[in-house]
């Protein structure tokens, strides 16, 4: 739009249009200031320089972004341009006084002390001229053309790169090493240092967490390190541009005082327990692993927990009594001992269980047990006992045990013969649920399965004592159950009882 009404104004004539129609409407009308879009590292170098910290102190047109800000003041600090508190180094100011961004200044001066100022000033010119040496990603294949090429071009470059050299004071040139490209350029950017993590060297992982892609079927895909100069495309998988092989020896000579000891604990829900690792890293990159054989204790009890956390309370070694007390909370409406309730209270009752163990399964299950107990309290436990009895005692003095998890509600497995003289069925609750009744002979088979005892005495019962009678001709099978005495007890030993 533009462009076609300069040109009206000169004479007349014809605009075309580099895109389709229909892309026109969800274009910007004018591009973006470039202070929003832009590595900010010089700016904040120019700011500390002048003795401004916070560049957000200053009057802009357009402020610059607190994260690009906050970015570049990272990157600074890498560099040692900047100390921890954001003020200019000695290092800072010598860069500052170079006509190069902050990195490539950067590693001119630190490769100047190595006596590689030459080879740091070819790359410097080498990353800002595309096609000089050629296309290459070996950044080393293309200073060796390079040297050898004629040309104005050529000749500029060569020119443009002695005089960047003799701006820094520099020791003597040392001799070349095999891999002195990917030293200057690891000074450079010590954030794209990457090491190969895919056997075909397709993969690659950076010291500064990017992942990398290279082509296969490159030279430089059979190295295990690379100093990455030039990245295209997203944070989860760039593409390498440029780079340059680097020994391991030499990463770490470089970087060794930012090398760090990670010790990790985490959780293993194959066998509830634990695995400890001890790891050198060099930022995101892992450069040596091992069993750590002496963990955090705090460390262990925290995965430990997590691991319940994520994986659920099933996880834990529950007791019969544990998992009955649980189930009768359910059933009477008590929220302290639910699955929602015990998660959210994880941190304060499970860890002290775990003192001094390595897996879920050492814990002390009588302890477990306990710790039910004293999360619903004595109040609790008397509101429980009262609204989820753990056990139905039957007129004929015996107790059983209610199983408040079986299907179609509460159910009390027992002799026919103890209830006896019951009238009414039993109940569980305060809303008198009926207890499930599964009935069994003498021998402990099931004869009938009833909610409603009263109508089993005054239906069934007639044909099913009429059948254990021949069955079991020594036990008691009267025509009234509901007024007849309960026992476990054979006709004979009642009758020597009762004499």
């Amino acid at each position: 739009t533009q462009r076609a009404g300069r040109a009206a104004r000169q004479r007349p004539g014809v605009a075309y249009r580099l895109w389709e129609a229909a892309a026109t409407a969800g274009m910007p009308p004018f591009d973006p200031p470039e202070i929003l879009e832009s590595d900010l590292s010089s700016l904040l170098l120019d700011c500390a320089l002048w003795g401004v910290s916070d560049p957000a102190s200053l009057r802009w047109l357009d402020a610059p972004p607190a994260a690009a800000v906050a970015e570049a003041a990272k990157r600074l600090t890498a560099l040692e341009a900047l100390d921890a508190d954001g003020r200019i180094t000695a290092h800072g100011k010598a860069l500052a006084t170079l006509p190069l961004a902050p990195r490539i200044a950067h590693m001119l001066v630190r490769a100047g002390e190595r006596g590689l100022a030459r080879t740091a000033a070819e790359i410097a010119v080498l990353l800002g001229e595309r096609g000089l040496g050629g296309q290459d990603t070996d950044l080393t294949l293309r200073l060796q053309r390079w040297r050898r090429e004629g040309g104005k071009r050529a000749e500029a470059g060569r020119g443009l790169a002695k005089r960047w050299a003799r701006l820094v004071d520099a020791r003597p040139p040392a001799e070349g090493g095999l891999h002195d490209v990917g030293l200057c350029l690891a000074l450079a950017f010590p954030d794209r240092v990457a090491k190969r993590r895919s056997a075909d060297g397709a993969d690659w992982a950076s010291v500064g967490g990017r992942g990398f892609r290279l082509d296969p079927l490159s030279p430089l895909a059979s190295e295990a390190w690379l100093a990455v100069g030039e990245v295209q495309g997203s944070a989860a998988g760039a593409r390498i541009l440029s780079a340059a092989p680097i020994g391991e020896a030499e990463v770490i000579a470089l970087f060794g005082e930012r090398i760090a000891e990670h010790r990790t604990v985490k959780f293993r829900p194959a066998n509830g327990g634990i695995e400890a690792l001890r790891e050198r890293r060099l930022g995101a990159v892992r450069l040596s692993s091992g069993s750590d054989d002496r963990p955090d204790p705090d460390a262990v009890v925290a995965a430990l927990v997590d691991g319940v956390r994520q994986g659920g309370l099933a996880l834990l070694p529950w007791s019969e009594a544990a998992q009955s007390l649980r189930m009768r909370a359910d059933f009477a409406g008590i929220e302290a001992l639910s699955d929602a309730a015990l998660i959210n209270t994880l941190d304060e009752w499970l860890p002290p269980l775990l003192a001094g163990k390595r897996r879920l399964s050492d814990i002390d299950r009588s302890q477990l047990s306990g710790v039910l107990e004293t999360l619903i309290g004595w109040d609790g436990k008397q509101q429980l006992d009262q609204l989820a009895p753990p056990d139905f005692r039957s007129p004929a003095g015996s107790t059983h045990a209610i199983d408040y998890a079986a299907e179609g509600g509460p159910r009390v497995e027992l002799r026919v013969q103890a209830l006896f003289g019951l009238s009414q069925h039993p109940t569980v609750g305060n809303q008198r649920i009926p207890l499930v009744l599964s009935l069994t002979s003498p021998a402990g088979r099931p004869i009938q399965t009833t909610r409603d005892l009263p109508g089993f005495w005054a239906g069934n019962w007639r044909d099913v004592a009429k059948e254990m009678r021949g069955r079991y001709p020594r036990h008691p099978w009267p025509d009234d159950p509901a007024s007849a005495n309960a026992t476990l007890r054979t006709k004979n030993a009642d009758a020597r009882r009762n004499s």
